[in-house]
């Protein structure tokens, strides 16, 4: 049989609708946090008691929830299962000037200034899967630069530029918890670090997610650590990932780490001159098109 190509027709079986009400319902519950990622979908149905967890039920669902999109029973930009960080090219043809002046104006409606600007320390959010990335930028879009960190470990490259370029700035780190992990996180920040000092500066690492008190607070499911030199390192004794957070608490947990670190002062301040900024900035554009 071959596969379906595009939005494809689809009669799943009875079971199955079961499963993916089961889905609807979960989607709804979390409309402020969408798109929510396979994984989290995945462990919100193990919350349930919908499902096992093993990887033949995650890939099971992932070709479940392909299948339910492709046919439209679900709507397609509700689940995120790609990597995809980018965003689309700016504009740059216009049909004519009074359009091109339409799209400034616009533009200037939603100025955004430097919102951090005399902090002691700048706030940067780190997290290891691409698909939570829109979740966290709702959550930091009012002051803080969200950056995604791709999985692995990362080149000398990458972290000799961190340390050269991010000084002075506290990183908050949104991860799994386990061997691999555990040491890329420490692996990097020892390495940055170093970068930095020799720069004349600083960085600060903090892991804000996923930790062990996570684990028990939340009734987190884990599994055993798979065997390695990590793991004999780090003695971890039970492995979880940041998906398996509700997207809410994960929400609630970045808020207090942003909210605690800032000096709302100061950002009170640059936001009273964004303000400023943007109307003096409209009311320069009237006078262009009066």
């Amino acid at each position: 049989m071959s596969r379906p190509r595009g939005f494809a027709g689809w009669k799943p079986q009875q079971r199955t609708l079961v499963r993916l009400e089961a889905v609807r319902v979960i989607l709804n519950e979390y409309h402020a946090y969408l798109p929510l990622t396979l994984r989290q979908v995945f462990y919100r149905l193990i919350g349930k008691d919908l499902l096992d967890k093993s990887e033949r039920e995650y890939e099971k669902l992932g070709e479940l929830l392909n299948r339910a999109r492709r046919a439209r029973l679900i709507p397609m930009n509700t689940i995120r299962d790609d990597g995809f960080t980018g965003g689309l090219a700016l504009r740059n043809d216009w049909r004519d000037a009074s359009e091109f002046l339409a799209d400034l104006a616009g533009r200037a409606r939603g100025y955004r200034r430097d919102r951090q600007a005399g902090q002691a320390r700048r706030l940067v959010i780190w997290c290891e899967a691409a698909g939570m990335v829109p979740q966290l930028e709702r959550v930091a879009r009012d002051c803080v630069l969200l950056v995604k960190l791709s999985g692995g470990y990362d080149s000398v490259t990458i972290k000799h530029n961190i340390g050269r370029h991010f000084g002075g700035t506290t990183i908050l780190h949104v991860g799994d918890y386990d061997p691999s992990g555990e040491c890329m996180f420490d692996a990097l920040a020892e390495d940055a670090r170093a970068f930095a000092e020799y720069y004349g500066d600083a960085i600060e690492f903090v892991r804000l997610a996923v930790t062990p008190d996570h684990i028990q607070r939340y009734g987190l499911p884990t599994a055993p650590p798979k065997a390695s030199s990590h793991q004999a390192k780090k003695q971890l004794m039970e492995t979880t990932q940041a998906e398996a957070l509700d997207p809410a608490t994960l929400a609630a947990i970045v808020q207090v780490g942003i909210e605690s670190r800032l000096d709302w002062a100061v950002y009170r301040q640059a936001v009273d001159i964004e303000e400023q900024e943007r109307a003096a900035l409209l009311a320069r554009l009237g006078e262009v098109t009066s």
